[in-house]
């Protein structure tokens, strides 16, 4: 008995320490045979699809490993219903009838025992067992003691089974969402475009915005979830835009008073039309309200200042304002790269955020120097040749504001 239970335990712990299926079955085939000094055998898997046994352990049989043995279905279902508590009169019948029928496959070999491995009434294999070593014939307890054994095996090929399946469904889901995921994206980007063809004189803003987005949001660190949801963010920040007149969006001459107080509508406009969305990123309804935001509180529609303004709209508000300057409007044409960023040296820590402003020009510089894939140069590359000559200006927006941020967080 107390070698029955030192061969549970360590037939328990192969089964729950080995993550090879197939070694936990081999290691655990050894140990029951080794249990009672059993001469030869092996273990089969039964595959109910193909109707077959599949051998993946054995000993003392020549040509038996991965054999695939054929079982009939009635066959199967009366070794289920036999179950592991089979009486040895029954064991050596089911034996002497799969010897009877596999003869070519085993040879000289006999098979005396045959123990049905059965979980929840379903057969999940078999163990063949030939002759012991000492030549006796086999008992009542050693049939108790090898029951028991193959009860903890069939235990752990059915929670093999079991785990398969688990990750089969989570990789069908998990296909599923991806697939879900390019849908949303993709009818985001509809969106997008739709928007923008709005405004005939802005088509394909919103992208860009996204894009800029996603390289600062990249540049800052956050996560490839979070620059997701920055770069959907970018996509919709002007979805607002579809309530605003449609004269008032193509006016070819700089805005009235009326004109901008109508323009100004789109951010909180943006909002209610994204809020009851459920996202699967955070904060998309709250970037496109607060786009507008200045850090020192100027902006609209709610005149946050600073920490108030979310993380994402800092950003898509850099993002916007970049691809605003950089492109061409009805009432002026783009500004010269040089000039862009002596605009954002001047406005930076009053309408931009510094940690922003200072990720930007680092993933600026960067490409330029070959340091990371060429998005922002792409993108800007449609307009603009020789753009490496603001190197200086990049270079010294990061003297200024990484400097002075650093010099604050001292203090």
């Amino acid at each position: 008995m107390l070698h029955t239970f030192a061969a549970l335990a360590d037939l328990g712990e192969e089964i729950a320490n080995t993550s090879d299926f197939e070694e936990m079955l081999r290691s655990s085939f050894h140990l029951l045979v080794g249990s009672v000094a059993i001469r030869r055998g092996a273990i089969a898997q039964h595959d109910r699809q193909r109707d077959v046994l599949r051998i993946i352990a054995a000993r003392g049989f020549e040509q038996t490993p991965n054999s695939d043995i054929g079982i009939a279905r009635k066959h199967a279902h009366q070794l289920a219903s036999l179950g592991t508590s089979l009486s040895l009169a029954e064991a050596t019948a089911e034996a002497a009838r799969f010897m009877e029928q596999n003869q070519q496959l085993f040879g000289a070999g006999e098979i005396q025992l045959l123990l049905p491995l059965v979980v929840h009434e379903r057969l999940i294999g078999v163990v063949l067992l030939g002759e012991k070593a000492t030549g006796k014939k086999y008992t009542e307890e050693d049939l108790d003691t090898l029951s028991a054994l193959a009860r903890h095996i069939a235990v752990g090929i059915n929670s093999h089974h079991l785990l398969g399946e688990v990750k089969r469904k989570a990789e069908e889901n998990q296909q599923l969402y991806e697939g879900l995921r390019t849908i949303y994206k993709e009818t985001v980007r509809a969106f997008a475009a739709a928007i923008d063809m709005k405004d005939r004189y802005t088509q394909g803003h919103s992208v860009r915005v996204g894009k800029y987005s996603e390289v600062i949001a990249r540049e800052m660190g956050w996560t490839d979830n979070e620059v997701e949801g920055i770069t959907i963010a970018g996509y919709l920040h002007d979805i607002g835009k579809l309530i605003v007149d449609l004269s008032v969006i193509n006016s070819p001459e700089r805005f009235s008073a009326k004109d901008s107080a109508e323009m100004s509508k789109h951010p909180a406009a943006g909002y209610e039309i994204l809020a009851p969305i459920s996202h699967p990123y955070a904060d998309i309804p709250l970037m496109a309200r607060h786009h507008h935001e200045r850090i020192d509180g100027m902006g609209y529609p709610d005149g946050l200042k600073g920490d108030q303004i979310p993380p994402g709209a800092r950003i898509v508000t850099l993002a916007d304002s970049f691809d605003a300057m950089t492109t061409d409007r009805p009432y002026r044409k783009r500004l010269a790269l040089e000039d862009v960023l002596i605009d954002f040296r001047a406005n930076t820590g009053t309408q931009f955020d510094p940690a922003v402003m200072c990720a930007f020009c680092r993933a600026f510089l960067k490409e330029i120097e070959g340091k990371k894939e060429r998005r922002l140069l792409n993108l800007l590359n449609r307009n603009y040749d020789n753009v490496e000559n603001v190197t200086p200006l990049l270079n010294q927006l990061l003297a200024d504001f990484d400097g002075a941020m650093a010099a604050s967080v001292n203090n």
